[in-house]
């Protein structure tokens, strides 16, 4: 298996399975619980199966993407005063929000307001509470947008949704480079209506939303070898615009390059209702 480097991707495409959206195991509406599920409830109640899809490395050419178009953004240098490792909740609040609010103002085009609701870490160990997501998704639909908007701003809701809202996610990796199970993007101009399927998201007290991808042959696939601390990518779930590029469905994945013993990935997502 060869390296996978920083600065210079060897092999700009290749194969790698993913997992895509198999259809509900009896006919109903998909769901899945957040938390423990009522008794005699599956936690899920659908299937994925597995396809093979070439992916294509974007090192090098950063520059070539768009939230409208392909609804992924990569940034390079993006510093951060966080203690390496992000294990203090606190500091991540204190420190990493208003970071993370900063970034969203100065590339998203025509925002006004940011707004964190909340993060994720992820990391590739078996006492790991969240671990990387081998499935292809989206993590917000546009009617859980909505949903949020109203659960997290109330006073501010009705205005706000007449204008243009989304949900964007800012993606780092915390232990880069990147080098086991990296993360995979569809551009979002490349995905049809036809292929999502919602997926009731069943928390104690409310029912979300997140979107399920059917495998197309057409989907275009990307990643970004070897992604380091100071990258980060904004990652789009949801866009009240009529843009080419409204969401980008994404999974984890095995690359087949991986280095043998390379160590298991890090990173923390942080979710942001961008309006404006």
């Amino acid at each position: 298996m060869g390296d996978i480097k920083v600065q210079k991707s060897r092999h700009r495409m290749f194969t790698a399975e993913l997992n895509f959206f198999g259809g509900s195991v009896d006919g109903s509406i998909p769901y899945h619980y957040v938390e423990e599920p009522p008794a005699g409830k599956l936690k899920e109640n659908f299937k994925s199966h597995s396809q093979n899809v070439t992916i294509e490395d974007i090192r090098g050419r950063e520059h070539g993407f768009d939230l409208d178009t392909h609804a992924f953004l990569p940034l390079q240098d993006v510093p951060t005063k966080v203690t390496p490792g992000f294990n203090d909740e606190e500091e991540i609040k204190q420190v990493y929000y208003p970071e993370i609010e900063k970034l969203i103002l100065e590339n998203v085009p025509g925002v006004k307001k940011a707004f964190i609701f909340d993060h994720t870490i992820r990391r590739s160990k078996p006492d790991s509470h969240r671990s990387p997501v081998f499935r292809v998704h989206i993590d917000q639909s546009i009617e859980s947008t909505q949903q949020r908007i109203k659960l997290h701003l109330p006073d501010e809701a009705a205005d706000l949704l007449k204008d243009r809202y989304r949900i964007i996610n800012v993606w780092r990796p915390l232990n880069g480079p990147v080098q086991a199970t990296p993360l995979a993007l569809a551009s979002g101009a490349s995905v049809k209506p036809q292929v999502l399927t919602p997926i009731e998201h069943r928390y104690p007290t409310r029912t979300g939303q997140t979107v399920a991808v059917d495998y197309d042959p057409d989907l275009k696939w990307h990643y970004w070898s070897g992604m380091k601390n100071d990258e980060a990518l904004l990652i789009k779930c949801s866009d009240s615009a009529d843009v080419p590029g409204r969401g980008t469905p994404h999974s984890a994945f095995i690359d087949p390059r991986t280095p043998a013993g390379a160590p298991g990935r890090e990173s923390i997502e942080v979710r942001v209702l961008v309006l404006g």
